[in-house]
Protein backbone atom coordinates (compact mmCIF):
# COMPACT_ATOMS: atom_id res chain seq x y z
CA UNK A 1 0.00 0.00 0.00
CA UNK A 2 2.86 2.54 0.62
CA UNK A 3 4.62 1.59 -2.60
CA UNK A 4 1.53 2.55 -4.63
CA UNK A 5 1.05 5.63 -2.59
CA UNK A 6 4.30 6.13 -3.31
CA UNK A 7 4.26 5.89 -6.84
CA UNK A 8 1.14 7.69 -7.22
CA UNK A 9 2.75 11.34 -5.61
CA UNK A 10 5.69 10.77 -7.42
CA UNK A 11 3.80 10.51 -10.89
CA UNK A 12 1.28 13.32 -10.05
CA UNK A 13 4.15 15.49 -9.45
CA UNK A 14 6.32 14.53 -12.49
CA UNK A 15 3.47 14.87 -14.33
CA UNK A 16 2.15 18.58 -13.11
CA UNK A 17 6.38 19.28 -13.70
CA UNK A 18 5.90 17.85 -17.21
CA UNK A 19 2.50 19.94 -18.24
CA UNK A 20 4.12 23.05 -16.56
CA UNK A 21 7.80 22.44 -18.78
CA UNK A 22 4.91 21.76 -22.01
CA UNK A 23 3.17 25.39 -21.14
CA UNK A 24 -0.39 23.61 -21.89
CA UNK A 25 -3.40 26.44 -21.95
CA UNK A 26 -6.32 25.11 -21.37
CA UNK A 27 -8.41 21.85 -23.07
CA UNK A 28 -10.32 25.01 -25.54
CA UNK A 29 -7.06 26.61 -26.61
CA UNK A 30 -5.16 23.32 -27.69
CA UNK A 31 -4.29 22.14 -31.14
CA UNK A 32 -5.00 19.09 -32.42
CA UNK A 33 -1.79 17.62 -31.67
CA UNK A 34 -1.71 19.12 -28.20
CA UNK A 35 -4.56 17.52 -27.19
CA UNK A 36 -3.69 13.86 -28.21
CA UNK A 37 -0.58 14.23 -26.30
CA UNK A 38 -2.17 15.57 -23.25
CA UNK A 39 -4.72 12.60 -22.99
CA UNK A 40 -2.41 9.87 -23.29
CA UNK A 41 -0.03 11.63 -21.37
CA UNK A 42 -2.92 11.22 -18.65
CA UNK A 43 -3.42 7.54 -19.71
CA UNK A 44 0.25 6.60 -19.81
CA UNK A 45 0.71 8.18 -15.83
CA UNK A 46 -2.32 5.64 -14.52
CA UNK A 47 -0.49 2.41 -15.60
CA UNK A 48 1.73 2.57 -12.35
CA UNK A 49 -0.25 4.26 -9.62
CA UNK A 50 -3.06 1.24 -10.95
CA UNK A 51 -0.98 -1.86 -10.68
CA UNK A 52 1.63 -2.00 -7.61
CA UNK A 53 3.55 -4.94 -9.73
CA UNK A 54 4.34 -1.94 -12.56
CA UNK A 55 7.73 -0.32 -12.03
CA UNK A 56 7.45 3.41 -11.97
CA UNK A 57 10.09 3.26 -14.79
CA UNK A 58 7.09 2.38 -16.75
CA UNK A 59 5.11 5.28 -16.41
CA UNK A 60 7.60 8.25 -16.15
CA UNK A 61 9.72 7.08 -19.24
CA UNK A 62 6.59 7.63 -21.37
CA UNK A 63 5.53 11.06 -19.76
CA UNK A 64 9.41 12.15 -20.18
CA UNK A 65 9.00 11.14 -23.74
CA UNK A 66 5.25 12.78 -24.90
CA UNK A 67 6.64 15.93 -23.02
CA UNK A 68 10.03 15.92 -25.25
CA UNK A 69 8.11 15.23 -28.27
CA UNK A 70 5.59 17.96 -28.07
CA UNK A 71 8.38 20.57 -26.74
CA UNK A 72 10.67 19.31 -30.48
CA UNK A 73 7.34 19.69 -32.61
CA UNK A 74 6.25 23.12 -31.05
CA UNK A 75 9.56 24.57 -31.86
CA UNK A 76 9.59 23.16 -35.27
CA UNK A 77 5.91 24.20 -35.91
CA UNK A 78 7.35 27.69 -34.77
CA UNK A 79 10.52 27.48 -37.30
CA UNK A 80 8.16 26.06 -40.07
CA UNK A 81 4.75 27.59 -41.31
CA UNK A 82 4.37 24.34 -43.56
CA UNK A 83 4.83 21.79 -40.62
CA UNK A 84 2.74 24.02 -38.21
CA UNK A 85 -0.12 24.23 -40.64
CA UNK A 86 0.03 20.31 -41.34
CA UNK A 87 0.01 19.16 -37.41
CA UNK A 88 -2.30 21.68 -36.46
CA UNK A 89 -4.55 22.69 -39.50
CA UNK A 90 -5.96 25.81 -40.85
CA UNK A 91 -8.64 28.40 -40.41
CA UNK A 92 -11.72 27.49 -42.57
CA UNK A 93 -13.94 30.09 -43.36
CA UNK A 94 -17.43 28.81 -43.59
CA UNK A 95 -19.74 32.15 -43.74
CA UNK A 96 -18.11 35.13 -45.70
CA UNK A 97 -19.63 37.49 -48.64
CA UNK A 98 -21.55 34.63 -50.45
CA UNK A 99 -23.17 33.01 -47.19
CA UNK A 100 -22.63 29.53 -45.96
CA UNK A 101 -20.12 27.63 -47.44
CA UNK A 102 -21.49 24.44 -47.96
CA UNK A 103 -18.38 23.35 -49.07
CA UNK A 104 -16.13 24.01 -46.48
CA UNK A 105 -18.88 22.83 -43.45
CA UNK A 106 -18.14 19.41 -45.53
CA UNK A 107 -14.56 19.60 -45.14
CA UNK A 108 -15.08 20.03 -41.27
CA UNK A 109 -18.13 17.24 -41.13
CA UNK A 110 -20.14 20.57 -40.03
CA UNK A 111 -24.12 20.85 -40.38
CA UNK A 112 -25.16 24.46 -40.83
CA UNK A 113 -27.05 23.92 -37.28
CA UNK A 114 -23.57 23.55 -36.00
CA UNK A 115 -23.06 26.93 -37.54
CA UNK A 116 -26.21 28.83 -36.86
CA UNK A 117 -25.53 27.65 -32.97
CA UNK A 118 -22.32 28.94 -32.97
CA UNK A 119 -22.80 32.38 -34.32
CA UNK A 120 -25.72 32.24 -31.59
CA UNK A 121 -22.82 31.41 -28.86
CA UNK A 122 -20.73 34.21 -30.03
CA UNK A 123 -23.72 36.83 -29.67
CA UNK A 124 -24.58 37.01 -33.68
CA UNK A 125 -28.19 35.13 -34.15
CA UNK A 126 -28.79 37.14 -37.31
CA UNK A 127 -26.42 35.90 -39.71
CA UNK A 128 -27.36 38.55 -42.26
CA UNK A 129 -25.38 40.41 -40.21
CA UNK A 130 -22.19 37.99 -40.43
CA UNK A 131 -19.10 39.53 -42.50
CA UNK A 132 -17.09 36.07 -41.43
CA UNK A 133 -17.64 33.27 -39.44
CA UNK A 134 -14.25 31.26 -38.83
CA UNK A 135 -13.51 27.82 -37.45
CA UNK A 136 -9.68 27.85 -35.87
CA UNK A 137 -7.22 25.15 -35.88
CA UNK A 138 -8.13 24.72 -32.05
CA UNK A 139 -11.64 24.78 -32.66
CA UNK A 140 -13.24 27.65 -31.65
CA UNK A 141 -15.44 30.01 -33.32
CA UNK A 142 -14.42 33.28 -34.67
CA UNK A 143 -17.53 36.03 -35.88
CA UNK A 144 -16.50 39.02 -37.57
CA UNK A 145 -19.98 40.93 -37.53
CA UNK A 146 -20.08 43.30 -40.90
CA UNK A 147 -19.58 47.20 -40.80
CA UNK A 148 -22.04 49.25 -38.48
CA UNK A 149 -23.51 45.74 -37.27
CA UNK A 150 -22.70 46.47 -33.88
CA UNK A 151 -25.36 49.42 -33.91
CA UNK A 152 -27.91 47.51 -35.53
CA UNK A 153 -30.98 45.77 -33.89
CA UNK A 154 -30.05 42.20 -33.32
CA UNK A 155 -32.99 40.26 -33.05
CA UNK A 156 -33.81 35.91 -32.60
CA UNK A 157 -34.22 35.30 -36.47
CA UNK A 158 -36.71 31.54 -36.82
CA UNK A 159 -35.01 29.17 -39.02
CA UNK A 160 -37.43 28.04 -41.87
CA UNK A 161 -34.98 26.11 -44.06
CA UNK A 162 -32.09 24.16 -43.44
CA UNK A 163 -30.23 21.72 -46.04
CA UNK A 164 -32.93 22.13 -48.08
CA UNK A 165 -35.86 21.36 -46.03
CA UNK A 166 -38.48 23.51 -44.86
CA UNK A 167 -38.89 23.48 -41.30
CA UNK A 168 -42.88 22.94 -41.32
CA UNK A 169 -43.48 23.97 -37.75
CA UNK A 170 -41.17 27.37 -37.82
CA UNK A 171 -42.87 28.56 -41.05
CA UNK A 172 -46.23 27.80 -39.15
CA UNK A 173 -45.02 29.66 -36.47
CA UNK A 174 -44.05 32.69 -38.82
CA UNK A 175 -46.74 32.51 -41.04
CA UNK A 176 -44.88 32.12 -43.90
CA UNK A 177 -46.95 30.23 -46.81
CA UNK A 178 -46.13 27.87 -49.28
CA UNK A 179 -46.87 30.47 -51.85
CA UNK A 180 -44.52 33.18 -50.18
CA UNK A 181 -41.78 30.61 -49.60
CA UNK A 182 -41.35 29.87 -53.36
CA UNK A 183 -41.18 33.86 -54.20
CA UNK A 184 -38.42 34.04 -51.61
CA UNK A 185 -36.40 31.30 -53.19
CA UNK A 186 -36.97 32.60 -56.64
CA UNK A 187 -33.31 34.58 -56.26
CA UNK A 188 -31.52 30.15 -56.53
CA UNK A 189 -31.95 27.64 -58.11
CA UNK A 190 -34.86 25.80 -55.87
CA UNK A 191 -35.65 25.06 -52.44
CA UNK A 192 -32.75 22.03 -52.73
CA UNK A 193 -30.27 24.87 -53.20
CA UNK A 194 -31.09 26.59 -50.41
CA UNK A 195 -28.47 25.85 -47.35
CA UNK A 196 -30.49 28.08 -44.77
CA UNK A 197 -33.18 30.33 -44.75
CA UNK A 198 -34.57 32.53 -41.84
CA UNK A 199 -37.10 34.92 -41.23
CA UNK A 200 -37.58 38.16 -38.50
CA UNK A 201 -40.50 39.36 -37.42
CA UNK A 202 -40.45 42.42 -39.48
CA UNK A 203 -41.06 40.05 -42.62
CA UNK A 204 -37.23 40.35 -43.79
CA UNK A 205 -35.92 36.59 -44.42
CA UNK A 206 -32.17 36.07 -44.83
CA UNK A 207 -31.38 32.88 -48.11
CA UNK A 208 -28.00 31.13 -48.03
CA UNK A 209 -28.02 28.93 -51.32
CA UNK A 210 -25.23 26.47 -51.75
CA UNK A 211 -24.74 27.97 -55.36
CA UNK A 212 -25.53 31.77 -55.46
CA UNK A 213 -24.43 34.41 -52.85
CA UNK A 214 -27.07 35.02 -49.86
CA UNK A 215 -30.11 37.57 -50.14
CA UNK A 216 -32.53 38.72 -48.41
CA UNK A 217 -36.20 39.38 -49.06
CA UNK A 218 -39.11 41.26 -47.64
CA UNK A 219 -42.42 39.26 -47.10
CA UNK A 220 -45.44 40.59 -45.86
CA UNK A 221 -46.30 38.09 -42.74
CA UNK A 222 -49.95 37.55 -42.35
CA UNK A 223 -51.37 39.31 -38.66
CA UNK A 224 -51.31 37.38 -35.58
CA UNK A 225 -49.05 34.63 -37.58
CA UNK A 226 -45.86 35.15 -35.43
CA UNK A 227 -46.50 33.73 -32.36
Amino acid sequence: MLIVLIKTIITVLLVFFVIRLMGKRQIGEMQPFEFVITMILAEVACLPMNDPAIPLYTGMIPVVTLAFLDIVLTFVGRKSRTFRQFADGRSVIVIDGNGISGKNLARLNMSVDDVVMSCRSCGWPDLSLVAYAIVEPNGKFSVIPKPGAENAAVGLPVPIVEDGKPIKGNLELCGVTDKQLDQVIGGCKGLKDVLYMDVRRDGTVYVSPSSTPCYTRKLHLREGGWA
